[in-house]
């Protein structure tokens, strides 16, 4: 039997808080380089890790982090979202992270690898019954335009 209809809503709930707590976090970490750090910062600080083609690569994250967690947030295209910032974490451990130990108090990898497989999960999972990709599949189903539910 599927998990998720034994589990019922606790199943999607928990996708929900999920999606809300990393949704934030991406969202606060890409703002902070939009806003404050700001791109040729964060493309110096890219380059200072030997990043490839730092200019670029700022902007993936930048973006990425900033849309990928409002789109976790509000549950649109959560399998998209979640592959390209489990994408992005995967740099920041391969770049900066995983020659520092695990702790985060001392440089090391455990936000990174905690964001990273929370993104992966959402990424294999869904976001779950309450967001925008639920709303619009339902419509599709509804309509008969999308696969029927069983």
């Amino acid at each position: 039997m599927d998990p998720a209809r034994l589990l019922g809503p606790l199943h999607d709930v928990g996708l929900l808080i999920g999606r809300l707590a990393i949704g934030v976090i991406f969202i606060a970490h890409g703002w902070r380089k939009l806003a404050e750090t700001g791109h040729a910062g964060v493309a110096a600080m890219f380059d200072g890790l030997g990043v490839p083609l730092p200019s670029a690569a700022a902007l993936f994250a930048t973006w990425v982090e900033l849309l990928g967690g409002i789109a976790l947030v509000i549950g649109l295209l959560v399998p998209v979202a979640g592959a390209l910032l489990a994408f992005d974490m995967a740099g920041a451990f391969w770049f900066a992270h995983m020659d520092k130990g695990l702790f985060v108090s001392e440089g090391g990898f455990e936000l990174v690898l905690a964001l990273g497989a929370t993104s992966l999960l959402l990424a294999l999972t869904g976001g779950g019954r309450f967001g925008v990709d639920a709303a619009l599949l339902g419509r599709r189903r509804a309509s008969g335009r999308g696969p029927a539910r069983t």
